[in-house]
């Protein structure tokens, strides 16, 4: 028994020592990836001999480098363990001195991100840094691993329009109006026809009088839209056809109206006023700038579009006002005063993902992406730019946009309300059309079904008696009157 136990307290020990082995084995392995995306966070920066170490500057900037505790992270930190795992070097990150992305100084030296990799204080920079000609001339740039363009940041209640006094209207576009007023005009139209062919609702048109006149076939068709009963009533099964066609579309109608008006009340607004870069330059409440010495600011400085430069001058005299020189001080900007905020969409997006109140206007200028900045003479500019190209087709990238971009607000990016358009009830249309051309062939053939009778009692055609009921029918006012005065005279 004392053998037994020795024996198997012996093989277990034996398989706890192999699993520990493996297993530390698979942390000293800096190729070892795990095969799912939350692999991204796999730490190159351990102590792993023979591998090289690269400086990487960057730049503090939600969400891409952040502080938590005693270490950063963020997108770009998850992009760069990525990258040491798959080209396996180590690295040791550094924020920028001057806190800047990259420009010209006034001494003709680069200042920022780019100083620091041309100075060699720095081999790679890894940040949201824009790749751009004038960066390009001085330092490499890998394939970009984020699209962007420039965008226009506003606070909701500071663009907002105010309510017209035709505000009820909005739920539908104008065409759907014109629409539904031309469906109304018809189907009344078609009401007021089919009462007056079918003998069903009245059987003597020279002795009795139609109920089903224009006006109260107008009024009738009123009543529908309100969802209220109104007289006549029809009693002809052509008419009520038509009626009940017209009931199912005004009730559907409604329920479309009342739905898109909650929405647009719930929306808030109705449309932006400052949809592009041309509607900041002409409107007057807002001011607007963008971050100092960024590529944004040179973008409008060097464009030739005269909206542009419209911009780049009224950022040039109020430098001092408008020109910001952090993200973060933007953003508060933003929300705390009349001030639009143009920079890059993707950051943009992000803040309007963070804080509700905030929103960004639809055009997007300048596509460009983000890119690691190296020196010329790297080595490192190709295999980075291989990799970020790998981590994209797997979906790593994506992964990470999807992470850091995670919206706090109950309202999704890029869903805005819209009026209806005709397309949109184009079936609620057409089954009243239907409708209502089966209420006219119903009434022609209660018409011909009497015609038949009556031309049997006078021996006439049945085609000869249809085609006088339906002008008598249609013209009972110019038949009433002449009999009128007939009687008229008679009893004179």
């Amino acid at each position: 028994m004392d053998k037994g136990l020795h024996f198997m307290i012996c093989v277990v020990t034996t398989l706890l020592l192999l699993r520990e082995s493996s297993q530390a084995g698979e942390e000293n392995d800096p190729e070892m990836l795990p095969e799912s995306t939350s692999g991204l966070g796999f730490d190159s920066r351990g102590s792993a001999e023979g591998l090289p170490t690269l400086t990487v500057t960057t730049i503090l900037e939600d969400p891409y480098v952040m502080v938590r505790g005693a270490e950063l992270e963020g997108y770009c930190m998850d992009l760069l363990r990525a990258l040491a795992g798959m080209l396996r070097f180590q690295y040791r990150v550094k924020v920028v001195g001057d806190g800047q992305y990259g420009a010209v100084s006034a001494g003709g030296n680069w200042t920022g991100m780019i100083g620091e990799v041309l100075r060699k204080e720095a081999d790679i920079a890894v940040a949201p840094l824009t790749v751009t000609s004038a960066r390009e001339e001085v330092v490499s740039f890998t394939t970009p691993f984020l699209q962007t363009g420039i965008g226009i940041l506003l606070r909701k209640d500071t663009v907002s329009q105010e309510m017209s006094f035709f505000h009820f209207l909005s739920p539908f576009s104008k065409e759907t109006w014109t629409g539904v007023l031309f469906a109304y005009l018809l189907t009344c139209f078609c009401l007021f026809l089919v009462a007056r062919l079918s003998p069903s609702e009245w059987n003597e048109p020279k002795n009795e009088e139609n109920h089903f006149t224009f006006l109260n076939s107008l009024w009738f068709g009123a009543g529908a839209l309100a969802l209220q009963g109104v007289t006549p009533r029809p009693q002809a099964l052509s008419v009520r056809v038509i009626a009940v066609v017209w009931w199912l579309f005004t009730l559907a109608l409604l329920a479309a109206y009342i739905a898109n008006f909650s929405a647009l009340l719930s929306s808030g607004s109705e449309q932006l006023p400052i949809q592009t870069f041309e509607d900041l330059v002409k409107q007057r409440n807002l001011e607007f700038g963008t971050l100092e010495g960024s590529s944004t600011f040179y973008f409008f400085k060097n464009s030739k579009n005269p909206i542009h430069q419209m911009i780049y001058e009224y950022m040039e005299k109020r430098r001092e006002h408008v020109l910001v020189k952090t993200y973060q001080e933007a953003v508060q900007r933003v929300m705390d005063s009349n001030y639009a905020f143009i920079g890059e969409s993707i950051s943009q997006d992000l803040a309007a993902a963070r804080h509700c109140n905030l929103i960004r206007a639809p055009e997007v200028i300048g596509a460009r992406g983000f890119g690691i900045a190296t020196t010329h003479a790297s080595p490192w500019t190709k295999p980075l730019s291989i990799a970020v190209l790998k981590l994209r087709e797997l979906g790593d990238l994506d992964y990470l946009r999807n992470k850091w971009w995670e919206s706090s607000c109950l309202r999704q990016s890029g869903e805005r309300w819209s009026p209806l358009e005709p397309p949109a009830l184009g079936g609620l249309f057409l089954a009243l059309g239907v409708g209502l051309a089966l209420g006219v062939l119903a009434a022609l053939a209660e018409l011909s079904n009497s015609s038949r009778h009556m031309a049997g009692h006078a021996k006439k055609s049945c085609c000869s008696v249809f085609i006088e009921e339906i002008c008598t029918r249609l013209r009972i006012k110019e038949s009433a009157r002449p009999s009128q005065e007939m009687s008229g005279k008679t009893n004179a």
